[in-house]
C-alpha cells in the first residue's frame, strides 16, 4: 500500500503558489512516498507522467495531489476519474478538499467539490465571454491576436517585394514569407 504523490504545474516559472517544490513539499507533508512530477498544460488530457502513475496504482494505494485542478480540469473529468480509482481499491487524497474513498460522505463531498470546481470553471468563461462583448461593441475592436508589425512595415515590405524574392524580403524586415503572403492577399481582394 503505496502514497503516491502528483504534481504538476503549466509552466516552468508557475507563480501562483503551485510550483512543482511547493506541492512536493505538500505532498510530503501528506504521506506521499512515490512523488512523479510533470510540467504539461493542465487542459491536455494525455499527460505521460499522469498516465504512467495511472499505471502503478494498485488496491489499497493512495493517490494525493495538492489540489484538483492538478490533474482534472473539469467536474465531469475530475469525477469520473476519482470514481475510476476509487472503483478499483484506491483512495485519492486532494489536500485541499479531503480524502476520498467509497463512503458515502466521501462520494457526497466528491459530487458537492466537483460541481463547484465545474461551476467556477463555467463562470471564467462566462466573464470572458461577457469581455469579449463589451469589446466588440468598441470601433477598433480586433478579434484574435494583435498585429506584430504595422501597416506601415507590412506595406514597406509587399513594396520590397516588387524587386526582391520572398526570403530577401523577410531576411531584410524580419516578416515572415506566411505573413507577407496574407498581406497580398488581402490587398488583392481589397483592390478587387
Amino acid at each position: 500500500m503505496t502514497i503516491y504523490g502528483y504534481a504538476r504545474v503549466s509552466s516552468k516559472n508557475q507563480l501562483d503558489g503551485n510550483s512543482l517544490e511547493q506541492q512536493e513539499k505538500e505532498l510530503k507533508e501528506n504521506g506521499a512516498t512515490d512523488i512523479y512530477k510533470e510540467q504539461f498544460t493542465g487542459t491536455k488530457i494525455d499527460r505521460p507522467v499522469f498516465n504512467e502513475l495511472l499505471s502503478k496504482l494498485e488496491k489499497g494505494d493512495t493517490l494525493v495531489v495538492t489540489k484538483l485542478d492538478r490533474f482534472a480540469r473539469s467536474m465531469t473529468q475530475g469525477s469520473e476519474l476519482v470514481s475510476e480509482l476509487i472503483e478499483k481499491g484506491i483512495r485519492v487524497h486532494i489536500v485541499n478538499i479531503g480524502i476520498m474513498d467509497n463512503t458515502p460522505a466521501s462520494k457526497l463531498i466528491k459530487n458537492i467539490f466537483f460541481s463547484f470546481a465545474e461551476f467556477e470553471r463555467d463562470m471564467i468563461v462566462e466573464r470572458t465571454q461577457e469581455g469579449k462583448a463589451v469589446a466588440r461593441q468598441r470601433e477598433d475592436f480586433r478579434e484574435g491576436r494583435p498585429n506584430v508589425y504595422s501597416r506601415k512595415q507590412i506595406e514597406h515590405a509587399l513594396g520590397l517585394l516588387e524587386t526582391n524574392s520572398y526570403k530577401q524580403v523577410e531576411d531584410m524586415t524580419g516578416i515572415s514569407k506566411s505573413t507577407l503572403i496574407r498581406a497580398k492577399r488581402k490587398r488583392i481582394q481589397k483592390n478587387m
